[in-house]
């Protein structure tokens, strides 16, 4: 069974901000949190960033681009037109998906805005 690669880094960044909420001390052991982890959290937004942008730039992609919502909506309406219900049902299925990556994507992108606000202003305090 072949992951698609948008729903696999959903996951992948689904994972990591787990990981980064709990701190390394929890992702370690099975304590109790001390922290946070502000600093951890502040020290990994930039590549957060980018693995956002990255995916948002290729889901608003044209047709041409690999997974794109714009392709997939190509592929449901070509199954449409050959007339393969399964198929268009299917590819459909995968599309809402896509589209609801794209708005959960779009919220973590303006909730980072605000971290990297407080991580600016409150640099010294998450390094305790």
């Amino acid at each position: 069974m072949r992951i698609n690669r948008t729903v696999a880094a959903a996951g992948v960044l689904a994972l990591a901000g787990a990981l980064l909420a709990a701190g390394p001390a929890q992702a370690a052991s099975g304590t109790a949190p001390k922290g946070d982890g502000a600093k951890a959290i502040c020290k990994r937004l930039p590549k957060t960033e980018e693995r956002i942008d990255k995916a948002l730039t290729r889901l608003h992609g044209d047709a041409t681009v690999n997974g794109s919502v714009a392709r997939l909506e190509q592929r449901v309406d070509n199954a449409k037109k050959a007339g393969h219900a399964e198929i268009e049902k299917y590819l459909n299925d995968r599309l809402t998906v896509r589209r609801g990556l794209v708005s959960t994507l779009d919220t973590r992108k303006a909730d980072l805005k605000s971290v990297a606000d407080w991580c600016a202003k409150n640099a010294p305090a998450a390094a305790k």
